[in-house]
């Protein structure tokens, strides 16, 4: 029961899981750790490199032990993680940076780890992709077990959580989340840190289980046993709330659990609008985890599987070989279902074995994507082989990323077809040709997406980084994140143009971006004429049943209401409001306002 006697806190985060969670606050307080500092003497120095060395030992036995019980458990997709920990602990840029903190400096082992772990995280800070950004929490993982093993205090303890949780964290090891989930006892997650790709977010929507990451001080404000209510969807959560806020909160729940019940009794039947203008709905993937939820919520193939997971934390490139197994696996696991699979996505200060760019003042426009492949033709073909041969496994569409000018795009599929020539005269088996198209992200992309159009077998929209491009907002900015529109006028005219482009061309025309697994846009993408939407497992039972009960007619005839008005706001309110009048009963909880930087309070 709640404690009317203790305020009420709210909080804030990413919604990083949707879903509606109430239950008691279990603090898991792994991170915390406190780090001697301690001189040395000279006859100290090399006692402590052997103690060092040895803490390092421990650490990679215990992660290998690790590795085999969640291979047991889980499967293979998280316990790369944990292979990719290990392969940190090993990497020259932690042991040698502390070997040389313990002779110059003379400190001991344990801050010498912390420091170097706060050197490696700041280069993180300014790496443009998301995904790798948030491996910062790797780091501090890493760091932490060897610093436990060197002060001798106990590892990877079992941990005991009470039914219907509310797991509040500074922050959760792959392993211990993916275990956690798993058991049934978990109602949600909370932790400090992380984002959208952290492994928290990834665990828990592979679960199914509510999630808000990034919410501050969560686990120094919340204690043990407070009754805590979140809402992953919005980023919302309370604690100690009032009996008021605790009833609407297990009304929002009971709505939630029967809109999704709603939404999954139909989730295999086609996203069909009234008057019959189709779309199909496809899953944005990483993990060959994440198939099963996928399937589980109707999607209907893959529309972004992104590739750049098997780059992490490496000493050298994955080969050939890597990549073919991975792609076949999940070709293989979507039995015949289209699998569009993106090429490398990042810049070369994040692919192993290669030679180190000099800093670049701003990576996000630098050299990454398919203008690093083209410049690194090696590792750009290992992948194509891998894709080619792949191909005979399943549907393959391969998608080359920020592709800004037709000359891009024919090179990299010269590339494709140099590739494909060599393994036939090879004797290796290759599939049918397949669809080959592009990531349109750029403004220069959108301007010229006739002429893309042209050359590419389909298209689709990134609509995280076209917005962030097209409207000069970096997204990581708190300071202009509140600019950041999917409704900006100047937006739904570039994506009218792109699909426009793409209808007079005769190609198919889809987005991976979050705007396509908002419900809240569920109209206007189906007005916008889209002939695919991809977006995470949860989201595609909610926004199929949206579409099934408007036509697409009223949902033109809204979105030109939209387009007659001026700024972003006025738009948003207009399509809220027609949003709502149409789904004010049970599909309302469906339209959380997830695109809502600053949510109402509950």
């Amino acid at each position: 029961m709640s404690s009317q006697a203790t305020p009420t806190l709210r909080l804030t985060g990413i919604g990083a899981s949707p879903g509606v969670a109430v239950g008691h606050a279990f603090i898991l307080d792994r991170k915390r750790i406190r780090t001697p500092k301690l001189r040395l003497a000279d006859a100290e120095v090399e006692p402590e490199r052997m103690r060092m060395k040895t803490a390092i030992d421990l650490s990679d036995r215990q992660l290998a032990e690790l590795k085999d019980q969640i291979t047991r458990t889980e499967g293979s997709d998280h316990a790369l993680i944990l292979e990719a920990h290990r392969l940190m602990l090993h990497d020259p840029m932690l042991v040698d940076e502390v070997n040389r903190l313990i002779v110059e400096d003379r400190i001991n082992a344990e801050w010498a780890v912390r420091r170097t772990a706060r050197k490696i995280k700041h280069l993180f800070d300014n790496i443009p992709d998301e995904y790798f950004r948030e491996r910062r929490s790797d780091v501090d993982y890493v760091a932490d077990r060897i610093i436990r093993n060197l002060m001798g205090q106990v590892v990877d303890e079992d941990v005991e959580v009470p039914a219907e949780a509310i797991v509040v964290a500074h922050d959760l090891p792959p392993a211990d989340a993916a275990m956690m989930a798993r058991s049934g006892r978990v109602a949600g997650f909370v932790t400090d840190l992380g984002g959208q790709t952290s492994h928290t977010a990834i665990v828990a929507r592979a679960r199914e289980t509510p999630a808000v990451v990034g919410a501050g001080r969560a686990s120094e404000q919340i204690s043990p046993g407070d009754l805590v209510a979140m809402d992953g969807t919005r980023g919302v959560v309370l604690v100690n709330p009032t009996e008021d806020q605790l009833a609407l909160f297990r009304e929002e729940q009971r709505r939630y659990l029967e809109s999704e019940q709603l939404a999954l009794a139909t989730k295999d039947q086609p996203a069909v609008s009234t008057d019959g203008f189709r779309i199909r709905l496809n899953g944005n993937m990483e993990f060959l985890e994440e198939i099963p939820s996928l399937l589980a919520h109707g999607a209907e193939g893959i529309g972004l599987y992104r590739t750049e997971f098997m780059f992490l934390d490496r000493k050298t490139a994955p080969t050939e070989e890597e990549h073919y197994r991975a792609y076949k696996q999940v070709l293989e696991a979507m039995g015949g279902r289209p699998v569009t699979i993106r090429t490398l996505d990042l810049g070369g200060d994040k692919v192993p074995g290669k030679t180190k760019h000099e800093k670049e003042p701003n990576p996000a426009m630098g050299l990454r994507a398919i203008r690093y492949c083209l410049s690194n033709r090696e590792l750009f073909r290992v992948q194509l082989r891998a894709l080619l041969r792949a191909s005979v496994h399943g549907n393959l569409r391969l998608m080359f990323p920020l592709i800004c000018g037709v000359s891009e795009l024919r090179e990299a599929r010269s590339e494709l077809e140099a590739c494909r020539t060599a393994l036939g005269r090879a004797g290796v088996p290759v599939g049918k040709r397949f669809p080959v198209g592009i990531m349109v992200e750029t403004p220069s992309a959108a301007t010229i997406a006739d002429r893309l159009a042209q050359e590419a077998d389909f298209f689709s929209i990134g609509t995280n980084d076209l917005i962030q491009y097209s409207l000069a907002i970096d997204r990581q900015n708190r300071e202009v994140a509140y600019l950041y529109r999917p409704l900006h006028l100047s937006v739904l005219r570039m994506l009218q143009g792109i699909v426009d482009a793409a209808k007079s061309a005769n190609i198919p025309v889809s987005m991976c971006g979050e705007m396509a697994g908002d419900p809240l846009f569920t109209l206007v993408l189906l007005a916008l004429g889209f002939d695919e939407l991809s977006m995470t497992s949860g989201q595609i039972p909610v926004v199929k049943r949206l579409m099934r009960r408007v036509s697409r007619s009223e949902a033109v005839e809204m979105l030109q209401g939209a387009m007659e008005l001026t700024t972003a706001e006025e738009i948003e309110r207009f399509v809220r409001t027609e949003m709502d009048r149409r789904f004010s009963g049970q599909e309302g909880s469906l339209l959380s306002p997830m695109h809502d930087p600053e949510p109402e309070p509950v």
